[in-house]
């Protein structure tokens, strides 16, 4: 993590290591009926040190994180909630929700609803189609490239600029139409700008060509076999939302069970819920957005510990919503905040490769 201004505010967190009084005392998570193993930090044979200084410094220093999961060897080890925040609060994903749509669009191709990612969305959008900037580039729109943020529209949630920046749509009453009507500044597949509409549009194929709302196939297909069932799907927009434009909102838990699926291939408790096939394709780099490898709404993002690459598939969202899944070591992370365009909510980032990574691989 090279940002000056995240620098600043890790050393902000731990400059007290040595001098501040230890409040805080760890404990073991606790066993739930949610289907989750727990165990305790000792017994991982590590140096918990660094892990345990920073807790302290988490409770008695301000800050915007929420929640704190590490899960080992499918077994939660670590789980700390601050302010108000505890085991059943939901929290607003944000664009984390992009990354379990890939998962659904994978269930989606799966069960036959989507025949294959490579088919243009015209196939599956019935009669929305493009009523303005018409252009024959936009029949070649896959939903692949609405899956890597590569469709060639004026896109890009990052350039205020942009016709299509997701503050701009929000205002429009039609997000769909407004969004196919949107003129082609790129050959689809060529550049990736990050690009909410593209997760939008893809959710409202597999609500259209399953029949149901995302929130029912969600729960049908992903939620009910995971046992997830305190979630709501939402929006901070006043205005009223198509299902398909809405968030989800979870507990750490459950987003913890999202890494672990990630994680198992496409497995929970031994039961396979999502094609491992598909996992392996969705979070593998198919292009770059601002440099960073990007898959299927997945990020792949490398940290750097004594002396070592480890790549994390990780789902991100403003404010400091996190599911860190690194296979190399057996580990999910969750990170939950409220650090809302700020830089604040790369935080976790630096927890990860500076406290968890340098802990976990000590040695090895």
């Amino acid at each position: 993590m090279k940002n000056p201004a995240i620098f600043t505010i890790f050393i902000l967190l731990v400059s007290s290591f040595c001098s501040a009084q230890n409040t805080y005392i760890y404990s073991k998570p606790k066993k739930l009926e949610d289907g989750w193993k727990t165990n305790d930090l000792q017994s991982q044979n590590i140096d918990s040190t660094l892990i345990i200084k920073l807790f302290n410094q988490l409770q008695i220093k301000e800050n915007k994180i929420h929640s704190v999961l590490l899960v080992k060897n499918d077994q939660i080890i670590i789980e700390e909630y601050f302010g108000e925040h505890s085991v059943n609060n939901q929290h607003d994903l944000r664009s984390a929700t992009k990354s379990i749509t890939s998962i659904l669009m994978g269930i989606a191709v799966d069960k036959g609803f989507v025949e294959t990612v490579n088919d243009p969305i015209s196939k599956y959008l019935n009669s929305l189609v493009p009523t303005k900037n018409l252009d024959e580039r936009k029949k070649e729109i896959t939903i692949k490239h609405l899956l890597t943020m590569s469709t060639g529209l004026d896109c890009n949630d990052w350039d205020k600029k942009s016709k299509g920046q997701e503050d701009k749509i929000y205002k429009k009453n039609d997000w769909l139409q407004y969004f196919l009507n949107l003129p082609m500044v790129n050959k689809a597949g060529t550049v990736s700008n990050y690009c909410t509409m593209g997760q939008i549009l893809a959710t409202e194929i597999i609500s259209q060509t399953s029949g149901i709302t995302i929130d029912k196939f969600a729960e049908k297909y992903l939620f009910n076999p995971l046992g997830i069932s305190n979630v709501n799907w939402g929006h901070t927009s006043k205005k009223e939302i198509i299902p398909s434009g809405k968030r989800l909102y979870m507990t750490s838990r459950d987003m913890a069970k999202i890494g672990q699926l990630i994680l198992n291939k496409g497995k929970w408790n031994g039961k396979q819920v999502v094609p491992e096939k598909w996992i392996e394709e969705s979070t593998t780099s198919k292009t770059k957005i601002t440099g960073i490898d990007y898959g299927y709404l997945w990020w792949n993002i490398p940290f750097k510990a004594n002396g070592k690459i480890f790549v994390s598939k990780t789902a991100t969202g403003n404010g400091g919503q996190y599911i860190m899944v690194l296979p190399e070591l057996d580990m999910v992370a969750i990170f939950t905040g409220g650090a809302y365009n700020s830089q604040e909510d790369k935080l976790p980032f630096v927890i990860m490769k500076d406290i968890f990574l340098q802990t976990f691989t000590s040695g090895k």
